[in-house]
């Protein structure tokens, strides 16, 4: 049997389904050492941004019961020395890459899609919407639909047609499926469900929250059934938009979860904190299952829980 692994996300085609999330592999380098970058269907960049950025202040990650939570900061090299950097050298390796971008601005994004509309090797952009807007008192672009819509038609503007955008989307919203409709009539191509969940520990010793930052990204198992509810909800209200799924994927059977719900293809991000070759564990075990339920391809499967719901 010929089982077809392949997938899409907007016009842009991959081998298999497997990427790394942002913010959890940075540019490839420290996972290159435990297997072959070009095993995934695409590396995932961390969020870039114009300016370098230190990030927030320590401590900004906390373990908790069934996840991790994180203040990072989007800490980076700027764009500059991203495309002086990193992009050439996952060329070299010839990594399917999704470079994710990240703003405090609309012109942010609109400046960022110009620095990378003739980078050859970059197959997609993740628009990482889940930031603070400056310019809105901090609001959250991906929490409100104008400025989410703002966000994304900027990026489409700068970047050109060619160009397939994935809008990364938080679930700390009322209506998820608002703000997806409002991104892909802006000229987003695909979706990421989830970002992290925003949440907050504190230590009982100290009587103070964990995170320098007070609250943080929680990521890990524990949001996993709030990802399969939005990619769930998403695709049952727009079948034909691909969706990125990602939230505590550590193996197969989560990703199949996902998959069930409406995903195309799956992110790995806190799993790799703990085992580096998460990724390809997670693709042999999806690939596996698929098989063992019957299913010819991967995109047989996408969305197979709501044919279950049909009379």
């Amino acid at each position: 049997m010929n089982f077809d692994f392949s997938t899409q996300l907007g016009s842009a085609n991959f081998a298999n389904p497997i990427f790394t999330a942002s913010g959890c592999a940075s540019s490839g380098k420290e996972l290159s050492q435990f297997f072959d970058l070009r095993e995934l269907g695409a590396l995932v960049t961390k969020s870039i941004m114009i300016k370098a950025r230190s990030g927030r202040a320590t401590p900004r990650m906390a373990e908790t019961a069934s996840g991790m939570l994180n203040s990072i900061g989007l800490q980076g090299p700027g764009i500059d020395l991203f495309l002086e950097n990193d992009i050439p050298w996952l060329q070299e390796q010839g990594v399917p890459t999704v470079v994710s971008i990240a703003g405090e601005s609309v012109e942010d994004y609109a400046v960022l899609a110009r620095k990378l509309r003739n980078v050859s090797g970059i197959k997609a952009l993740e628009v990482n919407i889940s930031c603070p807007n400056v310019e809105n008192r901090g609001m959250v672009f991906a929490c409100n639909p104008v400025t989410a819509r703002a966000a994304i038609e900027a990026v489409r503007r700068n970047i050109g047609g060619e160009l397939p955008i994935i809008a990364k989307l938080s679930p700390d919203v009322t209506d998820i499926v608002e703000i997806a409709r409002e991104v892909v009539a802006a000229g987003a191509d695909a979706l990421a469900l989830i970002n992290t969940v925003l949440g907050m520990v504190i230590d009982t010793k100290t009587m103070r929250p964990k995170l320098a930052g007070k609250t943080g990204g929680l990521s890990g198992p524990a949001i996993r059934p709030i990802a399969v509810r939005a990619i769930y909800q998403v695709h049952a209200a727009m079948p034909n938009v691909k969706i990125l799924g990602m939230g505590g994927v550590s193996n197969g059977h989560d990703a199949l979860e996902l998959v069930l719900a409406g995903a195309s293809a799956i992110s790995i991000g806190t799993a790799n904190f703990g085992n580096p070759r998460a990724t390809i564990l997670v693709k042999e075990g999806l690939e596996r299952l698929l098989i063992s339920r019957g299913f010819n391809s991967l995109q047989e499967a996408v969305g197979y829980a709501h044919r279950l719901d049909l009379p």
